[in-house]
């Protein structure tokens, strides 16, 4: 059976200093990741996240020769959504075309899930028809069901907690810019939303420079920073939370922020906007961070709150670069976990 990929990686092409790799399949053991469910980037080893890397950089070296491997011939994606998003749905929906399968988008609303239907009979159920589930859901504890009772892989699509596939995809992008990632400095500013969460998990896991700055009733919570400890006890990473923009902002290379509130703290948006504007990524912030700085941001944006245009519109920005690879660090993970 076919039911791995072999990187063939020819000499560069002449007058590049960039390799040009070739997708083919072979008969090799199954990835370790093959099976698993991807629900925090705690679930992934040191190892599992490279090798979700190396495979992105050979799925987006193939898509800009044009080549789109079938890795995904004949299988089928459920795409679960309790709210609506543009980059989630697009990305993986395109992912699996482009790898040969099939995603089926289940709207907000369309499965019981728990109502009038357990969510465990539901995940029994999907796991009888599909290859796969993609879960963007409200709130974690439901995912960590869902995935309880599935037989096949669950990825995280976004909770009120995690986004795991964000934050691989952010650090896939900053490998991309900077190489070596352990010599830069990656600075957050505002909330710790499940962005956040996840970029602390994964920064700390691979012994990066990662500062959190913002209000102090706002730093992440207990349940992230077990994980980060735990983390920082293995690759002695260099993590840092904080109320001092100063500090943060002092030769940081990355220079990261996402929107003040989201779905439920709408009723917190006055008190929010108060407390997160001292946070604001303007362009008087990027010029106090390193002379090679960029910006990023998860996206969607509330321009002129959380960031202004100069900034995400700038020289700064690589935010459109970053998501652009959410469809390449989807294909490898879904290659990775189902192929």
């Amino acid at each position: 059976m076919l039911d791995s990929i072999r990187f063939i990686r020819p000499k560069p092409l002449a007058g590049t200093k960039y390799f040009y790799f070739s997708l083919t399949l072979h008969l090799m053991p199954r990835s370790s990741l093959f099976g698993k469910d991807l629900l925090t980037c705690q679930d992934l080893s040191r190892d599992e996240i490279w090798l979700i890397f190396e495979t992105t950089k050979e799925m987006k070296h193939a898509y800009y020769r044009g080549e789109r491997p079938r890795l995904l011939e004949g299988k089928n994606l459920g795409m679960i959504f309790e709210e609506p998003s543009t980059r989630t749905r697009v990305s993986f929906e395109v992912a699996m075309s482009q790898l040969g399968g099939h995603a089926l988008y289940l709207r907000p609303g369309e499965l019981h899930l728990g109502v009038r239907e357990t969510i465990a009979d539901t995940a029994r159920v999907l796991s009888r028809y599909l290859d796969g589930i993609m879960a963007r859901l409200l709130k974690h504890e439901t995912l960590e069901e869902l995935a309880k009772h599935a037989t096949i892989p669950v990825i995280n699509g976004l909770t009120d907690w995690f986004h795991p596939v964000q934050a691989l995809t952010d650090v896939y992008t900053m490998l991309e810019k900077f190489g070596d990632l352990k010599k830069i400095k990656v600075a957050f500013f505002g909330d710790a939303t499940n962005v956040a969460n996840s970029l602390l998990v994964l920064t700390s896991r691979l012994g990066m420079n990662f500062t959190f700055c913002g209000p102090k009733k706002y730093w992440p919570k207990e349940r992230v920073m077990k994980m980060v400890e735990e983390n920082v006890a293995e690759t002695g990473a260099n993590i840092e939370i904080t109320e001092d923009i100063d500090k943060a902002i002092k030769d940081a290379n990355v220079v990261y922020t996402d929107l003040w509130w989201w779905v439920g703290q709408e009723h917190e948006a006055e008190e929010r906007k108060a407390a997160f504007q001292p946070y604001q990524v303007n362009s008087n912030l990027m010029k106090r961070a390193a002379k090679n700085a960029v910006f990023m941001h998860c996206l969607p944006a509330a321009r002129g709150m959380e960031v202004t245009d100069d900034v995400i519109d700038g020289p700064w920005s690589i935010v459109w670069d970053q998501a652009e690879n959410r469809l390449h660090v989807e294909k490898a993970i879904l290659v990775l976990l189902m192929g």
